[in-house]
């Protein structure tokens, strides 16, 4: 399983590099929306490792909340381009 967590690790790197490399603000959100919904993959993760359940919903809210909070922003700045 460490390998497994690990190997999730690696893949969190990928959408870091697209986010630092890219200048355009969607391919940035989209980047990170998948930084956010693998971290929270991760947590939860960790948290059946750990037989903690408590860390567990705390990856559960960073997976419903985080996205939808992220989202809400990409419709803030496309209602700012438009003006």
């Amino acid at each position: 399983m460490n390998g497994v967590l690990l190997a999730m690790i690696a893949a969190l790197l990928i959408p870091i590099y697209e986010a630092w490399q890219d200048e355009d603000i969607w391919q940035k959100m989209l980047a990170f929306a998948s930084i956010a919904t693998k971290t929270s993959t991760m947590i939860l993760v960790l948290s059946v490792l750990r037989d903690d359940w408590m860390i567990g919903v705390v990856g559960v809210l960073i997976l419903s909340v985080g996205n939808a909070a992220l989202m809400l922003l990409a419709h803030v700045l496309r209602r700012v381009n438009e003006l």
